[in-house]
């Protein structure tokens, strides 16, 4: 028999909201943007499990929400959010209705990236040096003072879109040009509405160094380590985006366990995340970790999916889990043999014709694919759209035996794309 006790699920993406439904099903009830459902190849929700609307919009979200719960005659006894855009509303409603979520404080703190480096280094964790950026000039001038490659990237967003390089003066003013402008095209949307209002712009020195992720669990004065990523980065392609992400990693050689252990507890609690299954991306150089970025919100891209398919870890459930104070099952890691997620992106901007697997599924390699975009998709590139150029993602069990990019670099050559 189906609760009227449900988590409420704010603005996540309709993959995720059939994956929920699916393992969980009439667990949740989902807050979804409009656009995202209009476009969602997945199965529709009934109305008494999804709320359409404008997420941007908080009071009315509010009333909406308390109307559908009178009428369902459903309550909430908890709040989840998968992206970033979401989970200063989560946040709020979850303070509206007396449910555990980290605050919009907190909130604020992690999506905020100038924010968030300068509480770490109040705290002083280790964190690369960063500046606020208002004007081309400014950016020059750190990068003076810095005397080496800087990082450009807006104050807010996600994932490697409108992150740039300056290696030179001339590169970091057009870094700057491109990402002033690409705010500018995105002023309204959700990801890029900063708490303060003004889209800046944040500079940061250039770290060369390995770069990870994790998923950790903290509650109280405990913090557990559930997933350690190394990312495999692309070459080709806007800096910062992940070509894949390998499991299990291991910290290299000169960072101690506990060590890193007790870094992410300070990291987490300096931003003000006290209870939460969050998500944390760091560099790692000569064996000295430089924290980048945090959020309350486990990964994402094909992580979940790896995590699930190799270790049968379901992410999105732990999630609820915590969200509704329900005993947290964690299962261990089996096997040592390497498990990437591959991102799958497209080579060249056009009108997508033709894509296929089938080469790629025969590979005894590949665990399984998932491909999101079909003939007729328009496919626009960086930094123009971060967006349709991503067209799926391959769990693979690489054999090992050999250069571990370069075994990927093959199997990503299997898939067939013709694009116009």
């Amino acid at each position: 028999m189906l609760s009227n006790s449900k988590v409420l699920v704010v603005g996540t993406t309709p993959e995720y909201i059939d994956w929920i439904r699916q393992r969980w099903p009439g667990r949740a009830l989902f807050l979804t943007d409009p656009q995202v459902r209009r476009l969602a190849v997945e199965p529709k929700p009934s109305p008494d499990e999804e709320i359409c609307m404008n997420l941007a919009d908080f009071d009315r979200v509010r009333e909406t929400l308390g109307r559908h719960l009178t009428q369902s005659g459903y309550t909430l006894n908890g709040v989840a959010a998968f992206d970033c855009e979401s989970m200063k509303l989560a946040a709020t409603l979850a303070q509206d209705y007396h449910l555990p979520y980290p605050s919009p404080e907190a909130v604020d703190n992690c999506r905020d990236k100038y924010r968030t480096k300068d509480l770490w280094r109040r705290h002083g964790l280790p964190c690369p040096r960063t500046r606020m950026i208002r004007a081309e000039t400014e950016a020059v001038q750190f990068f003076r003072e810095l005397g080496r490659p800087l990082v450009l990237k807006p104050r807010s967003g996600s994932g490697s879109e409108l992150i740039f390089l300056g290696e030179t003066e001339e590169a970091v003013r057009r870094g700057f040009h491109e990402i002033f402008n690409g705010l500018r095209q995105r002023r309204t949307m959700r990801l890029y509405r900063h708490p303060a209002g003004v889209a800046w712009i944040i500079a940061e020195e250039y770290i060369d160094g390995q770069e990870y992720s994790c998923d950790f669990l903290t509650q109280g004065e405990e913090l557990k380590i559930v997933r350690l990523s190394r990312k495999m980065l692309a070459s080709d392609g806007p800096l910062g985006t992940a070509r894949g992400y390998v499991i299990p990693a291991a910290l290299p050689a000169g960072v101690d366990l506990e060590a890193f252990r007790r870094l992410v507890f300070e990291a987490a609690r300096a931003v003000g995340l006290e209870r939460s299954l969050g998500m944390l991306d760091f560099l790692v150089r000569d064996g000295e970790v430089f924290l980048l970025e945090i959020a309350p919100r486990p990964g994402g891209d094909c992580l979940p999916y790896l995590l699930r398919r190799v270790w049968g870890l379901d992410m999105l459930g732990l999630n609820l889990d915590l969200a509704q104070n329900r005993p947290l099952e964690i299962p261990s890691v089996n096997g040592n043999r390497p498990h990437v997620g591959l991102r799958l992106h497209a080579p060249r901007g056009g009108v997508l014709k033709k894509i296929d697997a089938g080469s790629m599924l025969a590979d005894p390699r590949v665990l399984e694919v998932s491909l999101m975009r079909e003939p007729g998709h328009l496919i626009q590139m960086p930094p123009a759209d971060y967006d349709s150029w991503y067209l799926g993602h391959a769990l693979v069990r690489p054999e090992g035996n050999t250069d571990l990019a370069a075994e990927c670099r093959d199997i990503l050559s299997r898939l067939i794309v013709d694009i116009e």
